[in-house]
């Protein structure tokens, strides 16, 4: 006697509907936009810059915004726009290799804590609380003190600090689809419990992961830009935000927009980030959009 199946959830709505609600989302429409900008600025990097971020000239130091330097010089000659420029790529490299780190690696940890239950479960949670204790700071500087500051510390700081959060929410979002009746009448069939993970599991709780990716691309970057700040990150003569917060500190009466510039390209990366992913948890879960 065959075994029928209940119907799986429903499909995802088609591309095309998915992108019609999107574009009515404010928030998602405003993070694009900015996550966008924040993309393509580091792309034009790329392939131009006003000036050679690396070039020093003392004779040009602290200069005023000006049509030959749009947004000034700073107190090495260096012309402030291409180094905000040059300084999305850091920003964009860390984030998202910290993220793929913590979203890899947390991710299996939370689908075999679900799979597996009991002893196993307790184990990986444990060890993702003991995690939390050690935020991307402190281990960027525990990693500093053994192999020494760079950009390769910083992300591996990060990343370490993303794994406990993706098993986390990995795991309570797998949990709730293992009760599911579809899941349930799969194992009645006789599939392993990998087998379900990969065919129903992991497609159920990706969207509550690329959320959580978006939000932590912002944390990343902010904290990219308080260990670059601190001396632990990206190191000279490679641009950072944070970098060039901590070198305008001391010109602050001087030439106070040289703290204003790369302030303002943090807080509208990490803004346009924490919009999109918020755009997309009300989108990938209507019930959230009803609520407000």
């Amino acid at each position: 006697m065959s075994v029928v199946l209940p119907a799986a959830p429903p499909p995802p709505a088609k591309t095309h509907g998915f992108w019609r609600r999107s574009m009515r989302h404010p928030s998602f429409v405003i993070g694009l936009v900015l996550s966008a900008l924040m993309v393509a600025t580091a792309l034009l990097s790329l392939l131009w810059t006003p000036y050679n971020p690396y070039d020093v000239d003392m004779s040009l130091r602290l200069l005023p915004p000006s049509g030959a330097h749009w947004l000034g010089t700073d107190p090495y000659g260096r012309d402030v726009a291409s180094l905000l420029l040059v300084g999305a790529r850091a920003s964009i490299v860390v984030g998202v290799v910290a993220v793929s780190i913590g979203l890899v690696i947390g991710t299996a940890l939370g689908l075999l804590a679900s799979a597996r239950r009991g002893w196993v479960e307790e184990a990986i949670m444990r060890v993702a609380d003991f995690g939390f204790a050690f935020p991307a700071i402190l281990s960027a500087i525990m990693l500093t003190a053994v192999f020494g500051p760079g950009m390769v510390i910083a992300i591996v700081a990060i990343g370490l600090y993303n794994i406990p959060t993706f098993a986390r929410v990995t795991r309570a979002s797998a949990n709730a689809v293992w009760a599911r009746e579809y899941v349930l009448a799969a194992r009645a069939c006789g599939k392993g419990a990998w087998r379900i993970t990969i065919e129903h599991v992991l497609p159920n709780v990706a969207s509550v992961l690329i959320v959580q990716a978006t939000i932590r691309f912002a944390l990343a970057i902010l904290a990219e830009a308080a260990l670059s700040y601190l001396g632990l990150g990206t190191q000279p003569p490679q641009p950072s935000w944070g970098r060039m917060l901590s070198e305008a500190q001391s010109m602050l009466f001087q030439a106070p927009l040289l703290g204003v510039f790369p302030g303002v390209a943090i807080v509208l990366a990490v803004l346009g980030l924490n919009l999109l992913g918020d755009g997309l948890r009300d989108l990938f879960d209507p019930r959230l959009a009803r609520r407000r």
